[in-house]
Parts: C-alpha cells; structure tokens; sequence
C-alpha cells in the first residue's frame, strides 16, 4: 500500500492543528522537566517575524514541527523540535532537521543552535549524528544542569 509523501513547508502556527501539537510538545516537556528548565517558546513568539516555523504534515495531517529563531545575524535557535508519537522512528526528525538547515542556509544564516534537555536520549543522539557539538549557553540562557546546549556550523 503506497503511503502518502509528507510534505515539510513553513506554516503560522497560531493555526489550530499546529497549535495541538505545540500543546502536545508542552506537556511531553513538562512531564520531563520543572518549569525552571523548560524553555518552550510560545505561539506568539513563533509566529514573529525573525521566526521560521516547519511543518511536516501528510495528507493534511500534522504529525511534526521544528524552528528556527534569530539570535543575532548569522545565528539562529533551533525550536520546538517534536514528532508526534504515533510518528516517530520513520526517519521525520531527520527531514525536519534537514529541512530547518536548508532554510537557514536560504536566509544566510551560517549557524543553527539547538538547547535540549538531559533526559532527551533521541533528540540528543539526532543532533549529534547530523554534526552538532556541545557548546557553552548561547543567547539569554544561563547554565542548567538539565540542559545541554549545542550548536553547528551550515
């Protein structure tokens, strides 16, 4: 049976679909980390400007996101990466990641930084497999235990 292709494109994600799998995202984040430690970006600031949101969807379904936000010019933070569980382990986190970095290249951006959380062992281990390194708290962020912070040259 063929499966239908999943398309990844920049979408607002004020829109009720996506805003569900943000909530999603949320409580998987809140159930791993207290409040201290989680840095989940809101709607708002998604949807702003200096912000690029990836969605992966098939047939209209939405099943991942990720994006990127600006640091300072040349610097984005990677955010709000998540697959829906009923999706993972096909490979989509990987396109999500791909697709975020040829973004960035289209928009000169000449490095992408992710924070990720300790207790995170997948979304680690992708990262470091597409070329990401440990690197000191980058932007506003200040030094957490259960945070990791890593970053990569496009």
């Amino acid at each position: 049976m063929h499966k239908p292709d999943i398309s990844i494109a920049p979408e607002d994600p004020r829109q009720p679909a996506v805003r569900q799998l943000i909530d999603l995202s949320n409580a998987h984040m809140q159930a791993l980390y207290p409040p201290d430690s989680n840095h989940l970006a809101p709607v708002e600031t998604l949807a702003a400007p200096d912000t690029v949101f990836l969605v992966a969807r098939r047939d209209g379904e939405v099943l991942g996101s990720i994006a990127f936000r600006l640091v300072t010019p040349g610097h984005a933070e990677m955010k709000r990466m998540f697959v829906r569980a009923d999706a993972r382990g096909h490979g989509l986190g990987r396109r999500l990641l791909d697709a975020l970095e040829d973004a960035a290249r289209s928009r000169q951006i000449a490095r992408i930084s992710p924070e990720t959380g300790i207790r995170q062992p997948e979304a680690i281990g992708l990262y470091r497999a597409a070329g990401y390194q440990d690197c000191p708290p980058f932007a506003d962020y200040a030094p957490d235990p259960l945070s990791l912070f890593m970053t990569k040259q496009l």
